[in-house]
């Protein structure tokens, strides 16, 4: 294929995230984005790269030359929107989770495998320089046999209660991106999860039928374990950090600041506090998890990140929250079909 013509659904944040790096992009083409309130995005869309805004994602399913979508619309519509892509012979870039339901995300999963088109989910850490390398070293045997994974994750702010209760909660949500680094790191599909969390950051996620922090343990099929630990709120900003720790030794990948010079004087040490927000830390991971998708296209080749990952990330996120509730473990349902 010679070009991308891509049509964009949702043109929120993340949306409008995908459009700034879709129009720069030379193998693209970005003819229409569809948003409910393209009414308001006018003054936007002057400078947006795009060809048309409309407010019925119906107008990209039904316009034959476009041949790829990028669904960046809530994660109640994701299942249905990919299915008509499928039915349309459209390529599908979806964010995630998928869906919040093991058998939409199965029936979406075998359109997708009928229309023999591409697929991928967006989970843009395995896009991140330093995670990819430290998979592939992990890949390359430089650690030896994995023995443990650990990975934080916490954000500097908690996000708007109105968005919590419609984001499917921390494991679905939040938790969902270190469950696929997961898999993607140790290389093996995790078998059995636990997971506690409680309320410390905010009593009012509570009631939203949410929690602000929690400590989940996983154990892979291969025997490796691994941890992670999640909080809505980190006050000295954005913390991303991973090791991974062998029989032949640990690679460690640690939070990326603004620079790395430390200042070292009478009093103490300082350095630059952790980037402090998501679009900053994973910016350059946003760009190239587009670029690879668009090349995949264009090159005719298998997406990095296939329609599984996000069935098993989702399943590993429902385990949490089942074991969370009932304080047992859970075992992860592993059948694809």
């Amino acid at each position: 294929m010679s070009k991308v013509v891509a049509g964009v659904i949702g043109a929120g944040r993340i949306g409008k995230l995908h459009i700034n790096n879709l129009k720069v992009n030379p193998n693209v083409r970005l003819k229409m984005v569809s948003d409910l309130f393209a009414d308001q995005l006018q003054e936007w869309f002057k400078d947006s790269g795009v060809e048309t805004i409309t407010e019925d994602y119906n107008d990209i399913f039904e316009d034959e030359e476009i041949n790829t979508v990028f669904i960046c619309s809530p994660t109640s519509t994701h299942s249905d929107l990919i299915k008509m892509a499928a039915k349309s012979n459209k390529h599908v870039f979806c964010e995630k989770p998928i869906s919040f339901d093991d058998s939409e995300t199965l029936e979406a999963y075998q359109e997708i495998k009928r229309a023999r088109v591409k697929f991928q989910v967006g989970f843009n850490r395995r896009f991140d320089r330093n995670f990819k390398e430290m998979q592939s070293r992990v890949g390359s045997g430089k650690v030896g046999d994995v023995h443990v994974l650990k990975i934080t994750s916490r954000d500097p702010n908690p996000p708007h209660l109105d968005y919590i209760e419609t984001s499917g909660g921390l494991f679905m949500d939040m938790s969902i991106h270190d469950f696929d680094m997961a898999r993607y790191l140790v290389g093996s599909e995790v078998v059995e999860v636990y997971a506690k969390g409680t309320n410390l950051v905010n009593p009012a996620i509570a009631e939203k039928n949410d929690i602000d922090t929690a400590v989940i343990t996983l154990t892979f099929e291969n025997g490796a374990l691994g941890v992670i630990d999640n909080s809505r709120e980190a006050v000295y900003g954005y913390d991303q950090r991973i090791e991974v720790f062998g029989n032949g030794g640990a690679l460690v990948a640690d939070n990326e600041t603004a620079t790395n010079l430390k200042y070292f004087h009478s009093d103490t040490v300082e350095m630059d506090q952790p980037l402090h927000f998501f679009l900053e830390r994973y910016n350059d991971s946003f760009i190239r998890e587009t670029e690879d998708f668009v090349d995949s296209i264009v090159n005719d080749r298998e997406t990095e990140v296939v329609f599984k990952d996000g069935i098993m990330a989702q399943r590993i996120a429902q385990a949490a929250r089942e074991s969370y509730e009932s304080g047992k473990p859970v075992k992860v349902n592993h059948g694809v079909g």
